[in-house]
Order: C-alpha cells, then structure tokens, then sequence
C-alpha cells in the first residue's frame, strides 16, 4: 500500500528537478540546443545506474528502488520531449545538431549509466 507513496515521493522531487534544469540550462546556455532535455536525461541514467548496480549488488531495498529509480528518475528524465526535440531539429533541417544531441543523449545515457554503476560499486 506504501509502495505508491515512495513513489510518489520520488516524483515530487524529480518533477521539478527537471523543470529547474531546464529554466537554468536555457538562462545559461540559450534555447537553441535542448541542453535542459538533456541535463535531466543524463542526470536520471547516473542515478539509475547508481540504483541498478546498487540493488544488483543487493545493497539497495526495494523500496529505496522504488523511491529513486521508479519516482524520481521516472520524473526526472523524459524519453518523449527528447523525442520531439529530435523531432523538431530535424523538421528545421538542423540536422548536423539532431544528430549530435542523439549521439550525445544515447551514449551520454549510456557512458552516465555505467559510471553511476562504477561509483556504487566502490562506494557501497
């Protein structure tokens, strides 16, 4: 019955996470790359791979899973705003950048994912 609350909690906290990295990504950086999208996307797959080799390792409870991988990283990153940012670059024929910000989301996910995996499993 608690399980939908950590849940809950998780997403509290990662909603707006992402909403802060991208007002501060677009005040910084400008709106011309998606740099926001992409800032939260990452973020989400360094804590995911943290948690996932956590739990592998049997360090992390479930509900701890539940929590920071289900609620705020389900909140935090987003699979279809990087969808239709790609999509939008490559409508404007920006394609050159619609490439490098897919390059740089798929392995930049990937390469954080594994980091977050090595960090915990040195640190736990």
């Amino acid at each position: 019955m608690t399980d939908w609350l950590l849940v809950l909690a998780g997403a509290l906290a990662g909603a707006p996470v992402r909403y802060l990295l991208g007002v501060d990504a677009k005040y910084r950086l400008g709106g011309s790359f998606p740099w926001g999208t992409l800032a939260a996307n990452a973020a989400a797959c360094l804590v995911l791979g943290f948690v996932a080799q956590g739990a592998t390792d049997g360090e992390l409870g479930s509900r701890l899973q539940l929590l920071l991988a289900t609620g705020f990283c389900g909140a935090l990153s987003t699979w279809s705003t990087f969808s239709y940012e790609l999509l939008t670059l490559t409508s404007a024929r920006r394609l050159a950048v619609a490439g490098g910000y897919l390059v740089l989301s798929v392995g930049g996910g990937l390469g954080l994912s594994f980091a977050g995996a090595a960090v915990a499993s040195a640190l736990l």
